[in-house]
């Protein structure tokens, strides 16, 4: 059985860890194509051109456990706006999500541009101040020196990059649940994210 789970959001806004959840919930494949990008920006940073990285990147990177980082995040987000890198990591991400078995796809662009025909489409969003706030939490663990205000301007950068891009801007598909995570634990949210696909399943017999 192929059954696609596209979700979407800004960054922070917990839907990689409800992807996660869910894959594991439904026993489902997941990929979170942010990755992808992240590997890309890594390349560029050490010196690789944009589309000869994200030409020549293999699954093996995205194993790699120094993608991230601040840096790298403001890398991806940078190469994610050429319609060139994207167009290179398309067949990748349709691939995966045609898997027997299931599979839960995370990013920007799923529902609209990856999957549009995925069976569920999910749009994880929350307030800018709340996502700094995780991510700042998130870094300072981490070790990262970061104040407050410096990552509060860097997620509303990459919004707005991620929003205004030529080529697949972040926005939700026009038949996307939105789930704002603004003011709900993830337990809270992976439940109302669990409970909408399990309506979508198909009835076994």
């Amino acid at each position: 059985m192929s059954f696609t789970v596209a979700i979407d959001g800004p960054a922070a806004a917990g839907k990689g860890t409800i992807s996660k959840g869910v894959a594991a919930h439904f026993g489902f494949a997941h990929l979170d194509t942010g990755l992808l990008y992240r590997a890309v920006g890594r390349r560029t940073l050490e010196g690789m051109a944009p589309i000869a990285a994200a030409k020549a990147l293999t699954a093996e990177e995205l194993a790699r456990g120094d993608l991230r980082t601040a840096e790298i995040a403001q890398s991806a987000s940078k190469v994610a706006v050429i319609p060139e890198v994207r167009a290179a990591l398309i067949d990748f991400q349709r691939s995966f999500a045609c898997r027997a078995g299931g599979a839960v796809l995370d990013g920007r662009d799923i529902g609209t541009v990856i999957c549009p025909n995925a069976e569920v489409k999910l749009f994880v969003t929350a307030s800018s101040e709340v996502r700094a706030e995780r991510r700042y939490l998130e870094l300072s663990a981490k070790g990262a020196d970061v104040t407050p205000d410096q990552v509060l301007t860097d997620v509303r950068e990459r919004d707005v990059r991620d929003a205004e891009r030529s080529t697949a801007p972040m926005k939700p598909a026009d038949d996307a649940v939105l789930l704002d995570t603004s003011d709900l634990s993830i337990e809270d949210a992976l439940a109302k994210a669990v409970a909408f696909i399990a309506e979508k399943l198909p009835a076994t017999s």
